[in-house]
């Protein structure tokens, strides 16, 4: 049985499990993840600048699951069999079936994840997206859109976090970077694409 470590929050809903996956486990993942996915360095534009982004990323999904997101177009590559693996444990949990998967490796403390909402049309008006973090845990901060609110949750190596509801139209999350000395993190963001 998971253990759920509780985050209540307004406009909107988080599950937070800090041991999803056994810390052995989490680092065989880790390692042949670094080492077999086919990473990406994309280059986003933002508000006209076009700059590189501050980690590597993957996207694997059922055919026909593309998506795009700050003029980055993402096609899917076929899944994997540790992919359907987490993906089908991660379904039981969440009651959610998902169809693609955004990778993303953060080397060290310089890669990082600014504000954003996970809220472009292909995922629906309130979507629902799990996140799996192996490796170097890292701090995921999020703050309201019109209200003061902010919340800081450090994400374990093995942890799962769902977020779900009105979330993403309600607050935006990041990565920041660190100056403290890190080790590779992945996390693997699974969604559902709306097609």
């Amino acid at each position: 049985m998971l253990t759920e470590k509780k985050i209540l929050i307004e406009d909107g809903e988080i599950q937070y499990f800090p041991a999803f996956l056994n810390k052995d486990d989490a680092s065989k993942l880790l390692n042949h993840f670094i080492q077999e996915v086919p990473w990406r360095k994309d280059r986003i534009t933002i508000f006209g600048k076009t700059y590189d982004v501050p980690r590597l990323q993957a996207w694997y999904g059922d055919e026909g699951a593309i998506y795009s997101y700050s003029n980055i177009d993402l096609n899917p590559i076929p899944w994997t069999k540790e992919l359907l693996t987490i993906k089908n444990r991660i379904e039981k949990y969440s009651h959610q079936g998902f169809n693609s998967v955004l990778l993303n490796l953060y080397r060290d403390g310089s890669d990082s994840n600014g504000w954003h909402s996970d809220d472009e049309k292909e995922l629906g008006p309130e979507p629902e997206i799990a996140s799996i973090s192996i490796g170097q845990e890292r701090v995921f901060q999020l703050k309201h859109k019109s209200k003061p609110l902010k919340e800081r949750i450090i994400l374990e190596n093995g942890s799962l976090l769902i977020m779900r509801g009105s979330l993403q139209k309600f607050w935006k999350h990041q990565i920041p970077k660190s100056k403290k000395t890190m080790k590779p993190r992945i996390n693997l963001t699974f969604r559902k694409i709306i097609t």
